[in-house]
């Protein structure tokens, strides 16, 4: 990272997880061939997500100078400030938080945005290879962070909060872990919680948003526990190991289906509406690629 630039965790960790990768495929070989329910590690599967983790870093990287830069402007026109101390602190991580919820939410239900982050969502194995499995193309990170800097935020803490955040999130993405303790279920965000949000089940669509936090899904209306077994992966899996393919399938989707509906009211409703929404001129005439 160029030295104006503040500190990233998740550059630091890489070590831990290399080694956290091979002590969890270890240990889910070993629940498999005692028969326990677990889906476990597959070559390919973690190639990619590792692969598409590796193009995170530099893709997003700059994107992040671009928010870096924009809360600093934002930083000259702040109507508090909140310092480097424990409030500042304070602040930033529970601001990051709480607008990651928002920006996820978003992801999920507006087209054009769940085009960049459905890939994520696109492994059919749920380990710690799936975090790093990360979007390139998180450009609304512009829209949603930069303007804690205004609320008097030093945008320092701003990015090193939005690492830490997401370090936070790479243990989550497991099957080893079960259950943890109730008050800990309660107020923040778990394995069994994000098992829930990559569930393909019908009753798991569009839960769990949460990223170190899962008392904003409890306030805002979108939290369920773990019930049913978890079916991972997408509503319709891409059966795909190619980088090319995790990217760009969703967006290619998009771009058919805007260049065959009807009219702008019906192409912004393919961009803007939820995945699920299919424009009306399309419902006599859908291909398997059409939702």
């Amino acid at each position: 990272m160029p030295s104006w630039l503040p500190p990233e965790p998740t550059v630091y960790v890489i070590p831990l997880y290399i080694a956290t990768l091979y002590g969890e495929g270890a240990l889910l070989a070993r629940y498999r061939r005692e028969k326990r329910d677990v889906i476990g590690y597959e070559r390919q599967d973690t190639k990619a997500s590792i692969l598409m983790g590796l193009g995170s870093l530099f893709f997003t990287g700059l994107i992040n100078i671009s928010v870096f830069a924009l809360a600093k402007w934002l930083y000259g026109h702040r109507v508090v400030t909140l310092g480097t101390g424990v409030l500042g602190w304070a602040i930033a991580l529970l601001g990051w938080d709480f607008s990651f919820y928002w920006f996820h939410r978003a992801e999920h239900r507006i087209r054009i945005l769940w085009a960049c982050h459905v890939n994520h969502h696109s492994s059919e194995h749920y380990n710690l290879s799936t975090a790093l499995r990360q979007p390139w193309t998180p450009w609304p990170a512009l829209l949603f962070y930069p303007p804690w800097a205004l609320l008097g935020v030093d945008p320092a803490l701003i990015m090193i909060s939005g690492g830490i955040n997401l370090v936070y999130q790479y243990w989550i993405h497991t099957e080893a872990i079960t259950k943890l303790p109730r008050w800990f279920e309660f107020i923040f965000n778990t394995p069994s919680h994000h098992r829930v949000h990559h569930g393909s089940n019908e009753e798991y669509l569009d839960m769990n948003y949460a990223g170190a936090l899962i008392i904003w899904d409890r306030l805002f209306g979108t939290f369920t526990e773990e019930k049913a077994r978890v079916r991972f992966g997408l509503t319709k899996n891409i059966n795909s190991f190619s980088i090319l393919t995790i990217l760009l399938h969703e967006y290619r989707a998009v771009f058919r289906n805007v260049a065959r509906a009807n009219g702008i009211r019906e192409k912004l409703g393919v961009m803007l509406h939820g995945p699920e929404w299919t424009a009306p001129s399309l419902v006599t005439r859908s291909s398997p690629d059409d939702r």
